[in-house]
């Protein structure tokens, strides 16, 4: 045989060996899919703890009440009825400051802003979860205030008036509103005994002595709240906090659904008992609402979801001095498309994204 031959030989071998191990590894991530949803069912269904879980969730989260008048819910964008994909606005918001107990869930205008803003869009088929994060600083319209900062919409008219803004910005309807305080991280993380995330810029956090080296690194309690929030430590500031929020977000799923946890009813109820106070959500998405929309989830791979930012236009000032950052006037046109047609996959195919 010629060497040639037997290279070619060697190479064919390689490649089937390769398509083999694709194979079995897909095939061992929908088996170990169909297990995780089996053991889902199990420990949620499983009476009482199903009961006590849910009544847990419900007691102990918070609900925001939208609170639109007839003519502001005329206002809103129009969905098909025949539209069964879903668009959550996901919001990190920081109940540090004194007014927080005043209004835990911002149905009106308070003295801060949030901190992280999300869009998640779950296409009809349930085959991905779409993740873009929104810079805070966007300068937008504000319904019935002009142009501001996208996260002022917050300290002027609270969720609601935010909920409109976004709304406005893609002309798309916004199902669900989902907020965690930034605690919420804090809690979590020790809840799960620690997050591991794949650091991959060495920092060290503002006005701490917390350094976060590259690599796995373990986030847990305060470290794992600075980590959420860090932006000054790093030349591209918000851009860079925001991925390192979805890596946090993308790491916590993936151990919140991992067996090990699906099948330790106590660490379950640890983590629902101490997470769900930091948890707001719209009056339509309660516990069970939000099992059901897991169980049609549990094909979703968590390490591949589609994480990304949207796209701006530079940087610049406002008229009034303020540092802002300019939306993509054309971004905004296909990613308010690409939800109204669900059809973010072409959008993402067409638009790779360009991570900090």
């Amino acid at each position: 045989m010629k060497i040639e031959d037997a290279d070619s030989q060697v190479l064919l071998s390689r490649s089937a060996r390769n398509r083999a191990e694709r194979r079995k590894k897909k095939r061992t991530q929908g088996i170990v899919a169909s297990i995780v949803a089996v053991l889902l069912v199990a420990i949620l269904g499983a009476g009482y703890v199903l009961f006590d879980l849910q009544r847990q969730f419900n007691t102990k989260s918070n609900t925001v009440s939208l609170g639109f008048s007839d003519s502001e819910q005329q206002a809103r964008p129009v969905k098909s009825p025949d539209d069964t994909s879903m668009n959550v606005l996901l919001l990190g918001v920081d109940h540090a400051d004194g007014d927080a107990g005043e209004s835990a869930a911002l149905t009106r205008a308070v003295s801060q802003r949030s901190d992280s803003m999300m869009l998640v869009h779950i296409p009809e088929d349930r085959s991905q979860v779409y993740v873009m994060s929104m810079v805070r600083d966007m300068y937008v319209n504000i319904p019935g205030y002009g142009k501001n900062k996208l996260n002022a919409a917050i300290s002027l008219g609270g969720v609601p008036l935010l909920l409109q803004t976004v709304e406005n910005l893609f002309n798309s309807k916004i199902d669900h509103i989902v907020m965690v305080d930034f605690e919420g991280f804090k809690e979590l993380s020790s809840a799960l005994g620690g997050v591991t995330v794949e650091n991959e810029i060495p920092f060290t956090a503002n006005d701490t002595d917390y350094y976060y080296p590259t690599g796995q690194i373990s986030l847990e309690g305060d470290r794992a709240l600075r980590f959420v929030r860090e932006r000054k430590s790093f030349t591209n500031g918000d851009y860079q906090r925001v991925a390192n929020q979805r890596k946090f977000i993308s790491a916590a799923a993936n151990q919140l659904l991992s067996t090990e946890t699906l099948t330790n009813p106590v660490k379950l109820y640890k983590i629902v008992d101490e997470v769900s106070p930091y948890l707001t959500f719209d009056e339509g998405f309660d516990a069970a609402t939000l099992v059901g929309l897991g169980m049609q989830l549990k094909n979703v791979d968590t390490e591949n979801m589609a994480m990304f930012t949207m796209p701006t236009a530079g940087s610049a000032t406002s008229p009034d001095g303020q540092s802002i950052e300019l939306p993509s006037e054309h971004a905004v046109e296909q990613i308010g498309q690409a939800l109204v047609n669900d059809s973010m996959a072409e959008y993402l195919r067409d638009n790779p994204p360009e991570e900090p």
